[in-house]
């Protein structure tokens, strides 16, 4: 009995195990990119600027490089609501009077025995409401992680903010289209394709708001009733 015990905690060890490497794992994709030193080749053709150098007068300074911090303005708004309504019936009534024999019905203790009447009725009635309302609102800086071919923009980015007894947090990832960017270096969320937006936390808070593993056990499709 105590061998099974001890099998039993390693297997659950070996599982929060792997739990808690995923979530490290995750954290550790939101880290700061790793910019590339720019290599500029002078050339001794006596001018200022060299090829390669990202200096322009009429450049405006907005992200267009990787490593360049965009602001994403968050203002996901999302209705929707449905109403269903479905009425049916069916009734059904059949009579097979009974046959006569030299004119007279066929009867026992004089009760006719053959004649049936068969009366059925159905009736279903259905009515089904659903409706959600969610938001989400705030700022968020953003590094550019990748200049796809079309000069698309790949951007991503975490803010983390250590609170009393909770620590929260916002992810953000998407496809940023370089006219989408204001002069001021601003997009806003709904211009912005695939775009993953996670807000969420963790402490005492988050804990107390979550179920424990043996009612997520009770809760999930593993358990049968």
């Amino acid at each position: 009995m105590k061998f099974k015990n001890i099998i039993i905690l390693l297997m659950i060890s070996v599982f929060l195990t792997g739990c808690l490497k995923a979530r490290k794992n995750s954290l550790n994709t939101f880290k700061p990119i790793k910019q590339v030193p720019l290599k500029i080749t002078f050339k001794d053709n006596g001018s200022i600027y060299q090829e390669g150098m990202r200096v322009g007068l009429f450049v405006d300074t907005t992200a267009r490089y990787v490593g360049d911090i965009l602001l994403v303005d968050l203002i996901e708004s999302t209705n929707s609501s449905a109403t269903s309504n479905t009425n049916s019936s069916k009734d059904n009534k059949v009579d097979l009077p009974g046959p006569t024999l030299a004119g007279n019905p066929v009867t026992k203790n004089g009760t006719e025995i053959l004649a049936n009447n068969f009366n059925g009725e159905r009736e279903f009635n259905g009515q089904g409401t659903s409706a959600m309302n969610s938001s989400f609102n705030g700022k968020i800086s953003v590094t550019v992680t990748k200049v796809l071919p079309n000069n698309n923009l790949v951007v991503q980015g975490e803010k983390l903010m250590l609170l009393n007894r909770s620590d929260e947090y916002i992810r953000f990832i998407g496809i940023v289209r370089p006219q989408d960017i204001t002069q001021d270096n601003v997009v806003k969320s709904n211009r912005i394709a695939n775009a993953h937006m996670a807000y969420s936390g963790k402490g005492d808070l988050a804990s107390a708001n979550k179920l424990g593993a043996l009612g997520r056990f009770f809760q999930s499709q593993a358990w049968p009733y």
